[in-house]
């Protein structure tokens, strides 16, 4: 049974920061310190971790934010599962925590970042949570010391998760929410993730292709609708922006 609950002890404060090395392979100076964690959970942030038997296997930290004219939403700055619980849904418990906690506050906006050449990363949150993409950012946090990264520049999809709209209800009902015109694709290889450690300069052209895709449709006013896995690739559906 895993269970996912604030985390407000000094000690489980101190093993969150350890799973960030653990998961990511951080240098010290790329760690999120306790201090931090602290001070998201009493500015109205959420630092929640989930557990199986009294042991730690995942974490999420949240920040408050701020949008021109005064509008109020959670950046989810940081989210970890340690190697052994991936792919056991630990990430959407983490998530729908997240989203229960907002709506109780009034929240009606959760953001975040995500590596889009992380094809299981985009299916969670495109498929499986309903977000939308409509920004890019380039290479977002410079350089990271991260394994899982390989020395590329961090380029990051903004996930926008408007979460108590039809559509994100939907999704986590397990249905499909309705698509109109599909107007572009973008593909990422499955290889990506070897490539990233064994030929990073054609890891770098993959990205700078798929770089280039996202910026040119957000140009246009597209929007991230969809994501399709295969055995060769994830594919980004991208099609016209509607609020709801």
């Amino acid at each position: 049974m895993i269970e996912v609950h604030e985390l407000t002890q000094q000690s489980e404060l101190e093993h969150a920061v350890r799973l960030q090395k653990e998961i990511w392979g951080f240098s010290d100076v790329d760690l999120i310190p306790v201090r931090l964690f602290v001070v998201a959970g009493k500015i109205g942030g959420q630092v929640l971790g989930a557990f199986e038997g009294g042991r730690m296997i995942g974490f999420c930290l949240c920040i408050p934010g701020l949008k021109s004219g005064g509008v109020t939403y959670l950046h989810s700055h940081m989210m970890g599962v340690a190697a052994d619980y991936r792919n056991r849904g630990v990430g959407r418990l983490l998530k729908t925590r997240q989203r229960m906690d907002a709506l109780t506050r009034g929240i009606d906006l959760i953001e975040w970042t995500f590596d889009p050449l992380e094809i299981k990363n985009a299916f969670l949150n495109i498929e499986r949570l309903g977000v939308v993409v409509r920004r890019y950012v380039l290479n977002q946090y410079g350089t990271s010391s991260s394994h899982l990264h390989g020395g590329l520049p961090t380029d990051r999809c903004v996930a926008e998760w408007v979460i108590g709209s039809p559509r994100v209800e939907i999704v986590l009902e397990g249905r499909v929410p309705p698509r109109h015109e599909i107007l572009g694709r973008i593909s990422v290889p499955v290889e990506i993730e070897e490539l990233r450690k064994s030929d990073p300069k054609r890891a770098r052209e993959i990205q700078l292709s798929v770089s280039e895709q996202f910026l040119l449709h957000f140009e246009k006013g597209h929007a991230v609708v969809g994501f399709e896995r295969s055995e060769q690739a994830g594919t980004y559906l991208l099609g016209p922006w509607e609020s709801k």
